[in-house]
């Protein structure tokens, strides 16, 4: 059976309707979202906007909207039924973001994230949905995070030259490091070592060696990838801190090529008979010359090792080498190191014996630090003081200062009150530690290629700085920089790592 459409008015009208209803679904279903067409670029620690759009422009008031991230719950933001819905909300955002709904009758919303971190550098999904409807767009958000001015300083000959050190902490994303001279040319970082903070942040260290004594000024430069932004800082390398050759290997140098001339002329001569009493009389000259160059060098290395000096005492503190240029600025502490008990450790008889010795007195007098030097003076409550203590053959040792700490009757005994900076070493391993009544910090793991035989202690109350040197070698080991000192300081020595101290036992 073959049913005849309607033409009658009233179907014609009926079908006129529905097309115009289905006309209508189709149109309010098909929409697009649009983003920003470039990355949104924001301070670290200030606000970001995010905005998104739909096109054609139409009223969003109805939709299910939300911001997310890699999926889309939980998610950054959600809105639905008129309100934000808390409950999807990823923690870290929680307390931090603003829906942005003035627009929103015409399509226009935006999301307001607060006090940006670096966790939130990155891409971001707006997502529309309404009804069987979605659509979705990219917003792209760039945090820069401009930290601190570089700090550049010098940390001692090498290679024939001086190494400078640039560090810098507190940059997002990773910097760029560059180093220039005076006139602007660019050198290539001998190392490089870059590492994030629990924040993110990025904190940066560059090292290079420079040879060559007339470049004056270097600058190290931090650039932030994103912005271009950045910041420098120059130190000045005064040319008498560099290197010299030793005045012998001058001498010799410039002496051993003239004397083999000296020598080829002489047997190509016709004067063999008179070759003996000529070569005598030239070596007496020579000898002569060479005692008078070699006294005029030691005399001009000498006014320029003076020159050296006096420019290093003008702006030691910045200068980590030349210890015994450094002593000038300290007094000299009167100490005494107990040298009984230090040779035993050292004598591979006497070593297990006093081992078991020490072990007992540790266990019977638990209050003991087990200190091996002794303060023949008043105790540190200011100005600049020095000591050295000879460490050689000595495997396991702990040296420092340790602080009587005021205001702490409550502790229970008199190694409670007490608070220690100290270097240890323990076979291979060497660190620097801050040891407190409470705890046990880690302040750095020290890599250091050489032991040193004997080290040298400067402390400087006023100056709140605690540093170590190796005497033997020359060169800076560790400091302790910016500390709080509340009472009088003493000097530490004991033969043991902390890891053997009483704070153990508490």
């Amino acid at each position: 059976m073959v049913v005849s459409p309607d033409y009658s008015p009233a179907g014609f009208l009926l079908l006129l309707l529905l097309l115009q209803v289905s006309t209508w679904y189709s149109a309010a279903s098909r929409f697009s979202v649009k983003g920003p067409a470039e990355p949104i670029m924001v301070l670290l620690g200030a606000d970001a906007t995010l905005p998104c759009q739909l096109s054609p422009e139409q009223s969003a008031a109805h939709m299910h909207i939300r911001w997310y991230r890699n999926q889309l719950s939980p998610a950054v933001f959600v809105y639905q039924n008129g309100q934000e819905q808390g409950g999807e909300q990823m923690l870290e955002y929680r307390g931090r973001t603003e829906f942005v709904r003035d627009s929103i009758n015409k399509g226009g919303v935006a999301l307001l994230i607060q006090h940006v971190r670096a966790s939130d550098h990155g891409q971001y999904w707006c997502h529309f949905m309404d009804g069987q409807s979605s659509q979705e767009a990219i917003v792209e958000l760039h945090v820069i995070g401009l930290g601190s001015a570089p700090h550049v300083r010098m940390m001692g000959p090498e290679d024939g030259g001086i190494r400078v050190l640039c560090s810098a902490d507190g940059w997002f994303p990773k910097p760029r490091v560059q180093w220039s001279d005076m006139m602007g040319v660019n050198l290539q970082s001998l190392s490089e070592f870059q590492t994030q903070d629990e924040d993110g942040l990025f904190c940066v260290e560059a090292s290079l060696v420079v040879t060559d004594s007339s470049l004056g000024n270097m600058t190290c430069s931090i650039q932030n990838p994103l912005s271009g932004q950045e910041k420098a800082s120059a130190i000045f390398l005064p040319e008498p801190f560099f290197p010299r050759m030793d005045p012998w290997k001058a001498a010799l140098a410039g002496t051993v090529p003239v004397l083999m001339l000296f020598l080829l002329g002489i047997s190509y001569t016709g004067w063999r008979k008179h070759q003996a009493k000529e070569r005598e009389v030239k070596k007496k000259q020579r000898e002569s010359r060479e005692r008078d160059q070699m006294r005029n060098e030691k005399e001009t290395a000498l006014k320029a090792k003076e020159q050296r000096k006096a420019l290093y005492l003008t702006d030691w503190k910045k200068a980590w080498l030349y210890p015994d240029w450094r002593k000038e600025k300290f007094l000299p502490a009167n100490v005494t190191i107990n040298q009984e008990i230090h040779q035993n450790n050292c004598d591979p008889e006497s070593k297990e014996n006093f081992r078991e010795e020490t072990q007992d007195l540790s266990l019977s007098d638990k209050r003991g630090d087990c200190n091996l030097i002794t303060l023949n003076q008043q105790d540190f409550t200011s100005g600049r003081h020095y000591w050295e203590v000879d460490i050689k053959d000595t495997d396991e040792w702990t040296l420092g200062i340790y602080e009587k700490l005021t205001g702490k009757s409550g502790l229970s005994t008199d190694l409670q009150k007490k608070k220690f900076r100290v270097l240890e070493k323990k076979g291979c391993k060497c660190r620097a530690l801050i040891c407190g009544p409470q705890d046990i910090s880690l302040k750095e793991d020290l890599k250091i290629e050489k032991y040193p035989q004997k080290i040298v202690i400067f402390l400087d109350y006023e100056d709140k700085d605690i540093s170590f040197y190796d005497m033997t070698q020359g060169t800076h080991i560790f400091s302790f920089t910016q500390e709080s000192f509340t009472g009088s300081l003493y000097p530490y020595f004991n033969i043991k790592s902390m890891e053997h101290s009483p704070y153990e036992q508490y």
